[in-house]
């Protein structure tokens, strides 16, 4: 498998269904991201200890453990990982950032492959602005914790 140039974001895509894998890869190479697919939450798993990941995207409803109990597994490994759930029962499940871990929790639709873009993006973006901001912050929250 051909490793992308470092300047390229690299993005780790896990679901158990080949088509929506293979779609979205295509959409996320087209934007010049290194991706790399899993087709369950092991396989996962093991991808994400094995390489750095810029962004992880993974469905919510997969055998054996599904993208919820994949993330917290990932949240262990890295707690600032930036992950996007994706799935077609966020509003029948409940499914929020709050309850699932995710940065993003984006509803599978005819509209998914815009918003997945725009919150790669987003997510990127936030992560190369994340540093200087941290700083800024960090002095002000001591302040209001210790009095």
């Amino acid at each position: 498998m051909k490793t992308p140039a470092p300047l390229h974001p690299n993005i780790l895509l896990v679901d158990d269904n080949r088509d929506g894998l293979l779609v979205r890869r295509s959409v996320l190479e087209e934007l010049g991201y290194g991706v790399s697919i899993a087709i369950n939450g092991e396989e996962g798993l093991k991808l994400f200890e094995s390489a750095d990941f810029d962004v992880v995207v993974t469905d919510y409803r997969m055998p054996r453990m599904n993208g919820a109990e994949l993330i917290q597994r990932i949240r262990k490994l890295n707690p600032n990982a930036r992950i996007i759930l994706l799935s077609g029962f966020v509003e029948p499940l409940g499914l929020t950032e709050e309850n699932t871990g995710a940065d993003v929790v984006i509803a599978k639709s005819s509209n998914e492959p815009a918003h997945l873009t725009r919150w790669v993006k987003r997510l990127l973006n936030r992560a190369a602005r994340k540093p200087p901001a941290m700083q800024k912050i960090a002095p002000a929250r001591a302040k209001a914790s210790s009095g």
